[in-house]
């Protein structure tokens, strides 16, 4: 027999049904354990390892349970201690209770003794913390406190104490505020300089001498502040209103006297009315307003300005020798010598002087050849001037129409709640047009002074003309007998 266990043993299929046993056993073995029975070396050994096994997993079992029972007459004990402790607790809530019944009637009683000794004084204390709130959100907003902060926090105290019923406001806190709003009113027309931490436009700060315009401004180093009541800062205006700063500046460097310096008395905290000051666009920022249209508008209006002038000097320059030739003409008529060349009359002229041997009608020919070209030098680029004159206003309204356009595109995408956003075109809408007519009128009347002197100096020419024709005609004639 042990033979042929050793041939299992030593076998695949023995080593298999070892296996099976093992699964089929009704029993939890320790790792340990499981590690023996596989060295188990014939079936009965095997058969004492698993009584083995059951021997020790009763053992563990009899621990367990026994620790199972010392848990439950702790959580039994735990629990008594936990119900002792709510019965305490219930008897000291009692008690609390009645404590605090007998309190609150003490405290009525109180109130009501309270109540009857203020009398009159009651209504009195109301008007006081009245007073008192007014001023703490007056002083709040001031500038003043720019210079004398941390002034309502004794206010505070006391409108505490008039809201409590535990206690009264002293002399000293009703005098205190009495103080402060007789303070508040001298320096509403008091101009003061003080110390104080400026934040400047850049994010820089620094220590500066401001100066306070009683409640309207602030002002140091010629730029305006804003002053924040909730934290305290003073900073300067980003933008500073234009125009504005030279007499913050005198009035700073200014020691008596009489300064004249623009306030702004509608905010407590720098001015509204400043601040929208500040924000209006100077002239530089209002023409970059009107975008490319604007600048060709001004381009065309700078070569106008450029043009007139230009002819305008050139046409005076020529009227003058046309003058001076003409006074020449009218002391010595018949010396041809004083018919120079370098003016339009004098070299017409000088045409009638090389055809002196013709009729008057041929004559008149050549003096109206002469004239017509010496006319393209008198009226040169007065057309252009006129041209720009009419081509500006069109071009404003060009700019007019690519403004809205760009208004009606943002009104599609954002809707029409927020103004700001159709700024840009709105301004380059108006501010094309503006251009347009700043650059057509001057120009036309530029246009008009240029071509007064060009007719001026044509009429002459055809004066001369004229009258060199007539003589031809009346020494022509026969004379009466």
């Amino acid at each position: 027999m042990s033979a042929f266990v050793k041939d299992l043993r030593e076998s695949s299929l023995s080593r298999a049904l070892l296996i099976v046993l093992v699964l089929i056993t009704p029993v939890t073995v320790l790792a340990e354990e499981q590690a023996n029975l596989t060295k188990a070396k014939s079936l009965d050994e095997f058969l004492q390892l698993i009584k083995a096994a059951k021997l020790s997993e009763s053992k563990e079992h009899r621990q367990r349970e026994q620790a199972f029972k010392q848990d439950k007459n702790r959580q039994a004990e735990l629990l008594k201690q936990a119900q002792k402790k709510k019965a305490e607790q219930e008897v000291r809530s009692a008690e609390l209770e009645k404590t605090f019944a007998e309190n609150e009637r003490a405290l009525e009683l109180l109130d009501e003794q309270m109540q009857n000794r203020l009398g009159t004084l009651k209504e009195l204390f109301g008007h006081i913390t009245a007073a008192a709130g007014d001023t703490v959100a007056r002083l709040d907003q001031s500038l003043v406190s720019a210079q004398y902060p941390g002034r309502s926090e004794s206010l505070n105290e006391l409108i505490e104490k008039m809201s409590g019923n535990s206690r009264l406001p002293s002399l000293e806190d009703i005098e205190n505020l009495s103080y402060e709003i007789s303070r508040e009113m001298v320096e509403a027309g008091r101009v003061s300089r003080f110390t104080r931490d400026v934040l400047a436009a850049d994010g820089s700060q620094s220590e500066q001498e401001v100066l306070r315009i009683g409640l309207f401004n602030l002002v140091s180093n010629g730029h305006y502040l804003s002053y924040n009541p909730d934290s305290g800062v003073l900073t300067e205006l980003p933008r500073q209103p234009w125009g504005l700063a030279k007499g913050a500046s005198a009035l700073q460097a200014a020691n008596v006297g009489f300064v004249p310096v623009k306030i702004d008395p509608t905010g407590p905290a720098g001015g509204d009315f400043l601040d929208a000051l500040a924000d209006r666009p100077g002239l530089i920022e209002k023409w970059h307003q009107g975008g490319l249209v604007g600048y060709v508008i001004t381009g065309i209006g700078a070569l106008a300005l450029v043009l007139a002038l230009w002819r305008a000097f050139v046409l005076r320059r020529v009227s003058v020798r046309v003058r001076a030739q003409l006074g020449a003409e009218v002391a010595d008529p018949d010396q041809s010598l004083d018919k120079p060349l370098d003016n339009p009359l004098g070299r017409v002229l000088s045409v009638a002087d090389a055809h002196a041997g013709l009729d008057p009608e041929s004559m008149e020919l050549k003096l109206h050849e002469a004239i017509l070209k010496e006319r393209p030098a008198i009226e040169y680029a007065l057309n252009l001037l006129k041209i720009i004159a009419m081509i500006a206003p069109l071009m404003g309204l060009l700019g007019t129409v690519t403004g809205m356009i760009i208004v009606f595109q943002q009104i599609t995408i954002f809707g029409a709640g927020d103004p700001k956003l159709m700024a840009g075109g709105i301004s380059q809408a108006l501010v094309t047009t503006v251009l347009g007519l700043l650059v057509a009128i001057p120009t036309l009347l530029l246009h008009t002074w240029v071509n007064g002197y060009a007719r001026s100096i044509l009429h002459v020419l055809e004066e001369q003309s004229a009258g060199i024709v007539a003589l031809k005609a009346e020494a022509k004639q026969p004379r009466a007998s």
